[in-house]
């Protein structure tokens, strides 16, 4: 350890902050919010109470792939700015534990930055992964985030 470390000042080093990320086509800058109460990209695409993040890059590349809308697919770095929970779709309730370490809030998010390069999923991964969706709606399965 060096002479100059932190033990002088009494203060410990302090743990990275947890990265989160969301996944749209909405068109954002730093310092923007993101709401709920807007109309969903997934479920009954009815008005929603929950907005999503995530803390891995592949989910949130799905989110931006799966969204609704016809802009440029986007990756926001983002800041819950209150309580967020386990995604129910993607957790407990439907696969052990949340692999995705996918979330929820309904509170908002505020823009911090935006992943300018990710390489997306292919299209055969993409429309077999909308086939899936399709058949869960066709069964019936709604999201639990509809409730």
């Amino acid at each position: 350890m060096n002479e100059n470390d932190d033990k002088t000042s009494g203060k410990s080093p302090a743990p990275f902050a947890q990265t989160y990320f969301h996944g749209t086509k909405a068109d954002l800058k730093v310092g923007d919010s993101i709401q709920p109460g807007f109309n969903s990209n997934f479920g009954q695409r009815k008005n929603a109470k929950y907005i999503f993040l995530t803390a891995t890059l592949d989910a949130a590349i799905w989110g931006a792939e799966l969204s609704l809308g016809e802009g440029r697919e986007r990756i926001y770095l983002v800041e819950p700015t209150g309580a967020i929970e386990d995604d129910p779709d993607l957790t407990d309730k439907k696969f052990p534990g949340n692999p995705t370490k996918s979330y929820r809030s309904t509170h908002p998010f505020k823009v911090v930055g935006e992943v300018n390069t990710w390489e997306g999923h292919s299209s055969e991964q993409i429309k077999e992964m909308k086939d899936a969706l399709d058949r869960l709606k066709e069964q019936g399965i709604n999201s639990l985030n509809d409730e």
